[in-house]
């Protein structure tokens, strides 16, 4: 048997339902809804997808989304300074610094500019430290993606053994922190585990394989596990196809649930984005 393929999009559009209930309901009590606000410097055209693609989820979810853009030119105190005014506005909920920052930014110092409650990336030293203490709150947008996509599968988590391939701080890690909390006996593999030679015998002990190396093809699909769960968040381009990092047809044989690419992690991606930002107005409300 083939495995059975997680698709992202139909899981979104239940999220997206679900979202759009919790605004109504702070419509009617509050007379406000989410508002998020990206901050860009500069021009790149992967960001200006990623801007077009939130601005259709807040508007499918009924929330508000603005962009401010600074020039080419602009300093890391220029942004600094956009994204403290963002922080004093009591009008925005969410902030998103959008990526690539111009090499000479210290991209954590910019980040951490950003007000833990408006952090609806969840990248700020705060949040990745509430959710290393197994805290509710905002985690970052894939990781949390990649563990919705894992919990429809139905299986029960606990004990099980899992295996996350990559260390970012927006993916890898916090995955391996999410799964922590869930029960799994969890490891995360990088480039020292691949230089030493023991990936291979790590991916074949793995009940949940989550892969984000950006490496075409990186896992062969001979060593996944028979009967496991398969999450690949890596997006690359080969001969003008898009191809996850896990050599997908031999996997889908041996795997008990797969994530396609594209439309497996991709399309939640930006709708968690969108379920951050009412957790973070319900955050702010608290307050």
């Amino acid at each position: 048997m083939e495995a059975k393929l997680l698709e992202g999009k139909k899981i979104a559009e239940k999220l997206r339902s679900e979202i759009q209930k919790q605004i109504e309901v702070y419509s009617q009590k509050l007379g406000t809804v989410p508002a998020l606000r990206a901050i860009q410097v500069g021009e790149d055209h992967a960001s200006e997808l990623y801007l077009k693609s939130q601005r259709r989820a807040a508007e499918s979810v009924g929330a508000k989304h603005e962009t401010t853009s600074l020039g080419p030119n602009a300093t890391e105190q220029d942004l600094i300074g956009e994204i403290e005014r963002a922080n004093r506005d009591p009008r925005v909920h969410g902030i998103i610094v959008q990526m690539p920052l111009p090499k000479s930014f210290r991209t954590d110092r910019v980040l951490d500019a950003i007000h833990p409650d408006k952090d609806v990336e969840a990248v700020t030293a705060r949040n990745l430290g509430r959710l290393l203490m197994n805290k509710e709150g905002l985690a970052p947008c894939t990781a949390r993606a990649c563990l919705r996509l894992i919990e429809e599968t139905g299986v029960d988590l606990y004990g099980k053994e899992g295996v996350v391939i990559g260390s970012s701080k927006v993916v890898g890690l916090p995955a391996f922190l999410l799964l922590i909390g869930k029960k799994v006996t969890s490891m995360i593999c990088h480039t020292g585990t691949f230089k030493s030679g023991t990936l291979e015998s790590h991916v074949r002990r793995a009940d949940i394989l989550v892969v984000s190396a950006g490496k075409p093809a990186l896992i062969p699909g001979a060593w996944v596990k028979e009967g496991a769960i398969v999450i690949d968040v890596g997006i690359n381009r080969v001969e003008g196809k898009t191809v996850g990092d896990v050599e997908f047809e031999t996997a889908r044989k041996r795997a008990a649930f797969i994530t396609p690419v594209p439309g497996g992690v991709g399309p939640l991606t930006v709708m968690t984005l969108m379920e951050n930002l009412v957790t973070a107005l319900a955050i702010q409300q608290k307050k």
